[in-house]
């Protein structure tokens, strides 16, 4: 499997919920969890896809390390999202869009990157940008 192929279930699952905004996280090329924003259904500032994700995923492991994991996010995780990526362990982001990105398109952000946070960390998680980030920005002319 490749990256777009599950960009495109983040993406897909991003259609789903409150806001454009979907994650899924990979363990050996096999999808282990998906999920999507839930912030005004849940009535929960903090549900944001990739918290959903991370929530159920650690829930159902007993266990809150996801060493060895991936998470592919539609868009870049913002500093709570990619702080709960370092706690986690996991060691990958995979998004599509980026916060300067939504910025741009007035879409209201903290403007850190997850890559900032995560030089501040302990932890070395490998970041790739872009997959598929032109379809995953087109889900915002639809919200």
């Amino acid at each position: 499997m490749n990256q777009e192929h599950f960009m495109r279930l983040a993406l897909e699952a991003a259609k789903k919920g409150d806001w454009p905004y979907g994650a899924a996280i990979v363990k050996d090329d096999e999808v282990v969890e998906v999920a999507y924003n839930t912030v005004q259904r849940d009535s929960d500032p903090s549900a944001h896809a990739e918290i959903n994700a991370i929530r159920n995923l650690a829930n159902k492991l007993k266990n809150p390390s996801l060493e060895g994991y991936k998470i592919y996010a539609t868009c870049e995780p913002c500093p709570m999202c990619a702080t709960a990526c370092v706690w986690t362990g996991i060691s990958e982001i995979i998004y599509a869009v980026s916060i300067q990105d939504l910025i741009s398109i007035h879409q209201s952000q903290i403007q850190i990157s997850c890559e900032e946070i995560i030089a501040k960390s302990f932890r070395n998680i490998t970041v790739t940008k872009g997959i598929l980030k032109d379809e995953c920005l087109a889900l915002f002319d639809k919200s």
